[in-house]
């Protein structure tokens, strides 16, 4: 009884999570920045930095989470569901920094219009990954579990959005680019940007997880 009593007893899980969806917002919307501005040099190099602080600092909370579950003898919520969200949020981050890598490593000459809806898309997906995350800590109020349960559809339907967005963006590359290179580099920004909505999705059904057990 002494021993359990001396133990960190809950630990702050969800002002951690919802640290860690803030760098993914701030993330998304470096990424967002770097598209409009890709022309000018300076400012893709800046919104390029942007991005890559918003997933370092989200690596540290990330690495503080899985460090906290051990040390904390009664948490919150299951610590596989703390485990499995904050590592599927990672998932969004990294996958933000390697659509911003791929960019400049595939030396892409210009952003298409297909390049700016997938981000826009991205974007709306992070902007609710954090409002259901936001909502977790209040999931014992019927009101509050509702709320993130529609949240968690808006991203499914914006995940859905984005497939529709990535098959038009290949039907259209594959018919009208000539340069077969440039076209590999497209194909393959696409795709990547298209699995950001993807892993938002795997965080939303965590969160869907996470409200229906603990409701």
């Amino acid at each position: 009884m002494l021993f359990s009593k001396l133990l960190p007893q809950e630990g702050n899980f969800f002002e951690m999570f919802n640290h860690h969806a803030d760098r993914i917002v701030e993330a998304a919307h470096a990424l967002a920045q770097l598209v409009a501005n890709y022309s000018d040099s300076d400012l893709r190099q800046k919104y390029g930095q942007a991005v890559d602080s918003a997933e370092a600092a989200a690596d540290v909370i990330t690495i503080e989470v899985n460090r906290s579950v051990h040390q904390t003898f009664i948490t919150p919520i299951d610590r596989e569901q703390i485990h499995g969200l904050i590592n599927a949020m990672d998932d969004v981050a990294d996958l933000i920094q390697d659509v911003a890598e791929a960019m400049e490593l595939y030396d892409l000459q210009h952003m298409t219009g297909e390049i700016t809806r997938l981000t826009d898309l991205s974007v709306k997906c992070c902007e609710r990954v954090r409002e259901a995350v936001k909502l977790l800590g209040k999931i014992a109020d019927p009101a509050t579990a509702e709320a993130a349960l529609k949240t968690c559809a808006e991203i499914d339907q914006l995940e859905k959005d984005g497939d529709r967005v990535l098959r038009a963006a290949m039907s259209k590359l594959f018919r009208e680019e000539p340069d077969v290179r440039e076209l590999i580099k497209l194909k393959a920004v696409y795709e990547h940007l298209e699995t950001i909505s993807d892993k938002c999705e795997i965080v939303a059904t965590r969160i869907e997880g996470i409200v229906l057990e603990n409701a």
